[in-house]
């Protein structure tokens, strides 16, 4: 097993770890500042090729300025760690070699002696100059550098201090506690380098237990591509706040077990192999065995790039309702960092002032909408004035609450930093959300999420990255006066069993307007969707995509019996060009209803291009529905009292909605 002091850091990534060293931390802040991408050139080169000149930059730290400059490594790439892991350092290495194999790189590219570096602890750094490299070991054997130079939080630390502590660890510190001072001969470049490969694995990758893992795989595939993947993720605030707090707990949890499981293992080595001790310890000890392999499972769950988010989105979406003060009070929250006077007279005579007979209300103030919201209860009201306001973090509202703009969306700017969070999370049974501009960058969740209950989105603005809106199954979702706009996915994307309204709107400039996802199962019904003088314009793919599955078997079987019920079925869904044989549409909503009416039919001279199109795509599709439930129930014995297909499937109205310069027209499917 590697050095303890090796694996000390192991157990935190470099984002979430407060154990680390202030200057790691202040280097790491350091090189995002300058931006986490940067050209191949400025950075290291795996083939480990003799260069004229230093090609790494240095980095002097704050605080006393009489230390020397130290080479700058930890700007690093993804792909390079990720080059250097598997192609220079581990290879197909497994977990107990890991060591080894290190030990071997190490002695192909470190100077053994004759550089000077800066040993760094939470408490003190001291400059030391190298003498020599125990490779095994992982580390080096120094000595105190002339002149001595010093920084400590404790001024006991003298020179004579500093040589005892040194004394007493034979002068070999571990390559993880040295940073190189920066020789721009370009000398020690792949020293500088090979020492930061070290320290980062360590640090961020490492963890205590994998010695004791399977050896059958290959160490770099089953911990360290994941890991390290995981480390840039969150670096690149790809990961929801929640989960990387999650992660940390995880791991400390699990650190924690480990501890204790090998104290435990250690005890039983000194006890008689049948005293009574023993077999409490060996019933302990499976526990702690037990509870730390449900930890290393979790903890693997959220380093699956393709799990993670899986495992995040049940953990924003269980979000639990505060419910009614305990004193019955509701408050309206104002949100304005600053307010000007004639702001203040305005809002206290618009929405402040009581109307007879009202109960009074509580007003409390805040600097920043994501407290305002997080401090609500049921019924409370937040009012948000105008500002560019930026939050870190999600708006989850779980309580039927009210967040509104005072005055144009365009002055009432709410722009979101974090790629891995969603911005808007409803879970609440009614929320209503008015006259702001919500405003995303680069994001890997949508700007807004549905999971359940009502939300009424009105006179807002949406600017997208990624999905725009996301209406869950079994959640209502009402826009009204709305602009949408950006979405790298659909606009809208509304799931199977919810309920969607949506009125005089713009989504333009998605990859899809809306896309509308029907599942011909049983458990599914076929959302309920509105959708009255909407404008859907400059969409890449078209205005309206319909997701369904390709007709089952059972279907096709139906639709050859012959029944007149089938036939029209047949001819609904065939897409034959013969007008002769298509039955009207009016005819089969009657046929299926017996004395269902369109109530939102127009003249066809006044409706606009795309409108009868979906129209008859979503009632073809609601039909197929209700004829396989029918056969299913029949062949189990079972008839339905109600055979009216529309007391269960959609239809609401589709009317008056203008269809523009989309790429691939205003209505399209697709089949899965």
């Amino acid at each position: 097993m590697a050095d303890g002091s090796l694996t000390g850091g192991g157990l935190e990534a470099a984002a979430m770890a407060p154990e680390r060293t202030g200057w790691a931390v202040e280097q790491e802040l350091a090189s995002l500042e300058k931006g986490l991408f940067q050209d191949e050139d400025s950075c290291s080169d795996c083939s480990y090729r003799d260069k004229p000149g230093s090609s790494l930059q240095s980095f002097m730290p704050e605080g006393k300025t009489f230390f020397p400059e130290i080479f700058q490594t930890n700007q690093l790439l993804f792909y390079e760690r990720f080059r250097a892991y598997q192609d220079y350092i581990l290879a197909d290495c497994k977990a107990s070699e890991v060591q080894e194999f290190t030990a071997e790189f190490l002695e192909k590219v470190l100077e053994p002696s004759g550089w000077r570096a800066v040993w760094h602890t939470n408490v003190f750094k001291v400059l030391v100059e190298i003498t020599d490299v125990d490779f095994a070991a992982l580390k080096a054997v120094v000595r105190l550098a002339e002149p001595y130079l010093c920084d400590s939080q404790v001024s006991t630390f003298t020179m004579e201090c500093m040589k005892e502590l040194l004394d007493l660890k034979e002068h070999r510190l571990p390559l993880q506690e040295l940073w190189v001072v920066f020789d721009d001969s370009g000398v020690f470049d792949q020293t500088a380098l090979a020492i930061e490969h070290v320290r980062f694995f360590y640090q961020n990758i490492w963890r205590s237990w994998d010695e004791e893992e399977e050896d059958e795989y290959d160490y770099f595939v089953r911990c360290v591509e994941p890991r390290l993947r995981l480390h840039y993720d969150i670096l690149e605030d790809r990961v929801p706040s929640g989960l990387i707090v999650d992660y940390h707990n995880l791991l400390s949890q699990c650190e924690e077990s480990y501890r204790k499981f090998l104290n435990l293992r250690s005890s039983l080595s000194n006890c008689n192999s049948d005293s009574e001790q023993e077999n409490i310890s060996m019933v302990e000890g499976l526990k702690l065995y037990s509870e730390m392999e449900q930890l290393k499972q979790k903890l693997k769950l959220i380093e699956n790039p393709l799990l993670r988010y899986v495992f995040g989105y049940q953990k924003n979406s269980n979000i639990q309702a505060k419910g009614v003060r305990s004193s019955g009070q509701k408050i309206t929250h104002v949100v304005s960092p600053t307010m000007m006077a004639g702001l203040l007279r305005s809002l206290l005579t618009d929405r402040l002032c009581q109307e007879p007979g009202e109960e009074e209300r509580e007003i409390q103030f805040h600097s920043d909408p994501l407290s305002a919201i997080n401090a609500c209860f049921e019924g409370d009201t937040v009012i948000v004035c105008p500002g560019h306001y930026v939050v870190h973090g999600t708006f989850s509202i779980a309580d039927s609450i009210e967040l509104e703009g005072y005055g144009l969306p365009d002055d009432i700017v709410i722009e979101k930093r974090g790629k891995g969070d969603t911005f808007v999370d409803c879970t609440g049974a009614d929320i209503k959300i008015s006259g702001i501009k919500f405003v995303q960058h680069d994001a890997v969740e949508g700007i807004l999420i549905v999971h359940r209950g009502k939300t009424t989105l009105e006179n807002c603005v949406l600017q997208c990255e990624t999905t725009g809106v996301t209406v869950r199954t079994s959640a209502e979702f009402l826009m009204k006066n709305s602009d949408l706009y950006g979405a790298k996915g659909a606009g809208i994307e509304i799931y199977p069993g919810s309920q969607c309204t949506l009125s005089d709107n713009g989504i333009h400039h998605c990859k899809e307007g809306i896309l509308i996802k029907d599942f011909l199962d049983e458990h599914y019904d076929i959302p309920k969707i509105s959708m009255v003088n909407n404008i859907i314009h400059n969409n890449e793919g078209y205005g309206v995509v319909l997701v369904k599955p390709t007709i089952f078997s059972d279907l096709q079987e139906n639709a050859e019996d012959g029944t007149e019920e089938n036939k029209a079925l047949k001819i609904q869904t065939s897409g034959e060009p013969d007008v002769a044989e298509r039955v009207d549409l009016e005819e089969l909503i009657e046929c299926a209803t017996g004395k269902m009416e369109l109530c939102a039919r127009t003249d066809p001279s006044e409706q606009v291009e795309g409108n009868c199109e979906i129209v008859n795509e979503l009632i073809a599709a609601s039909t197929q529905k209700g004829q396989i439930k029918k056969k299913r129930l029949s062949e189990l014995g079972i008839t339905q009292a109600d055979d009216n297909l529309m007391s269960q499937e959609m239809f609401v109205g589709i009317v008056g909605n203008q269809f523009k310069w989309n790429g691939k027209g205003s209505f399209g499917t697709f089949l899965f």
